[in-house]
């Protein structure tokens, strides 16, 4: 219950912070501040999620070599299996 309360205040806060100035009782006027700070940070929001992005890809394409390896070790275990079925009877 407390971090709502918080959670809530917190966001009144940042709603007051950036009211315009003409306002009668806004006077902090962030507003400016803000686009700035949205203006650099996010170009570097942009380079993060591809960096991310550009990881994933690259676990795929890893994960896909792998269950195509794993396919392939399957089948070659099948295609003993049946050559040898005497192998498989050994209960």
């Amino acid at each position: 219950m407390g971090a709502l309360i918080v959670g809530f205040v917190f966001v009144l806060f940042a709603v007051y912070a950036v009211l315009p100035a003409s306002l009668p009782f806004a006077l902090l006027n962030w507003w400016e501040q803000v686009k700035v700070v949205l203006a650099g940070g996010i170009p570097l929001l942009a380079v993060f999620i591809g960096l991310i992005a550009i990881m994933i890809g690259i676990a795929d394409i890893k994960d896909k070599i792998e269950a195509k390896k794993e396919e392939e070790e399957e089948a070659r275990a099948a295609a003993e299996a049946e050559a040898n079925p005497e192998e498989k009877k050994e209960d």
